[in-house]
């Protein structure tokens, strides 16, 4: 690897206005640091422009009245608060974001009354600063104990007992602590009001969503027109990551060449491009927390009639998915309808391979991948507002693997693809 190239790749990983050289770090200014990265940078990403002007954010009007859809899904549950530290859900209802660490940050949402704030005290002004939503922050001291503020919340709620609901991502050890202090309660799982409000996009969030994929469609253009024999795969990933950057955005994939398209999720062995290589890149963006999530695999080359036919299945298997995707039907149709296609070609059955040996699809929204997904035994219904992937794969060991995914969202009459399909295997990225 050149120097220059290692300028780049450090640069690409966030570090801005420091370049590393073995054990030095060197301070380049702006120009600088735009020379280099011109530099390498391929032309077709060098002329990509900044495409995030007109993004509008999720109103407060709109968070409000989320908070207040989540209170009465509460009351309908039976729970009397729920407890989140940060993370999607807590950026979902507050647009609040915070690193976590050992000390305590979360927020406690009541079935009844305001929501309240928990905070070392040394942080308080931080956060005041970034609170939009509820004035009552509990401050905690360094010897003193962040459970027992987190009670003293519900209880002045007018909790005594009863459920408490603990977001499905918070740690371990703050759970234990708020069970020890509080041994009145029951503590429940938040997900049916967590899920229960964020499994359905508004227009507003829908909006972002289709934002991050007509992004990450630009960018993937621009990564494969930058393509070249011999390339690896980081500088290919390098190359997106740059696209993203250029857009206006945070965004990456992870990429696969040849017999290592078959891995669902990549190999860790080195690869290069060579000549009559598939090629299959997964990834997306972010705009405004909303996530893309994109798949679309081709061959460097001419393909090979083997290639063109598993390419042609996995879009028959991709559409029937979609076909499937009804209002009102569970979402295991899906994964049942795209899985046939395969079985029916000889493939699988089940999970085996040569086949599909994953589920269909899944939510996406805040998370990449979140509720619900299209899986076997799944029974939740369809309905308008879900977000999900459509991404079945066949995978062949030894030979490559094939998956399209584009994501779609369910409106009244039925589903809508985020992104225009990959037409074929010659015009995979449309």
């Amino acid at each position: 690897m050149c120097t220059d190239r290692r300028n780049f790749l450090r640069l690409s990983a966030g570090v801005a206005g420091l370049t590393l050289f073995g054990s030095e770090l060197i301070h380049a200014d702006s120009s600088e640091l735009e020379t280099l990265q011109q530099r390498d940078t391929p032309a077709p990403i060098r002329r990509l422009q900044k495409m995030t002007d007109g993004v509008v954010p999720i109103s407060p009007g709109e968070r409000q009245a989320r908070i207040a859809k989540a209170q009465r899904l509460m009351t309908e549950q039976k729970i009397g608060a729920i407890y989140l530290e940060p993370g999607p859900s807590m950026f979902y209802f507050t647009g609040m974001r915070w690193s976590t660490s050992e000390r305590m940050f979360a927020l406690v949402m009541p079935a009844r009354g305001d929501i309240a704030w928990v905070c070392p005290k040394f942080e308080e002004e931080r956060a005041r600063e970034l609170i939009k939503f509820g004035t009552d922050v509990r401050t905690w001291e360094e010897d003193e104990s962040p459970y027992r503020r987190t009670v003293e919340i519900f209880r002045d709620r007018g909790l005594r007992t009863g459920r408490i609901g603990i977001e499905e991502r918070v740690r371990f050890f703050l759970y234990d602590g708020i069970r020890k202090e509080a041994p009145g309660f029951q503590f429940v799982s938040a997900t049916p009001i967590t899920a229960g409000c964020r499994m359905f996009k508004s227009p507003a969030e829908l909006a972002l969503m289709q934002k991050a994929n007509d992004l990450t469609i630009v960018a993937y253009k621009a990564t494969r027109d930058s393509m070249r024999d011999g390339m690896t795969q980081d500088e290919f990933a390098g190359n997106c990551s740059a696209a993203f950057r250029a857009l206006g955005v945070q965004g990456g994939v992870f990429v696969s060449f040849g017999k290592y398209t078959a891995f669902p999720h990549g190999s860790s062995t080195p690869q290069k491009l060579q000549e009559g290589d598939v090629v299959l890149m997964d990834g997306g963006c972010s705009v405004e927390g909303y996530q893309s999530d994109i798949t679309r695999t081709f061959v460097f080359g001419k393909p090979t009639q083997r290639q063109r036919d598993i390419w042609n299945l996995e879009r028959r298997s991709q559409d029937a998915g979609f076909a499937a995707a009804r209002v009102g039907a569970p979402c295991e149709a899906v994964d049942a309808a795209a899985r046939k296609v395969l079985t029916d070609a000889g493939f699988g059955p089940d999970y085996k391979v040569p086949g599909l040996p994953h589920r269909t699809g899944h939510g996406i929204g805040l998370d990449g991948h979140e509720w619900t997904n299209f899986v076997r035994g799944n029974k939740t219904p369809i309905q308008p507002g879900m977000c999900f992937s459509d991404e079945p794969t066949i995978v062949i060991y030894g030979e490559f693997g094939i998956r399209l995914e584009d994501c779609l969202y369910i409106t009244d009459s039925g589903p809508k693809f985020f992104t225009e399909q990959s037409k074929s295997i010659d015009e995979p990225i449309a």
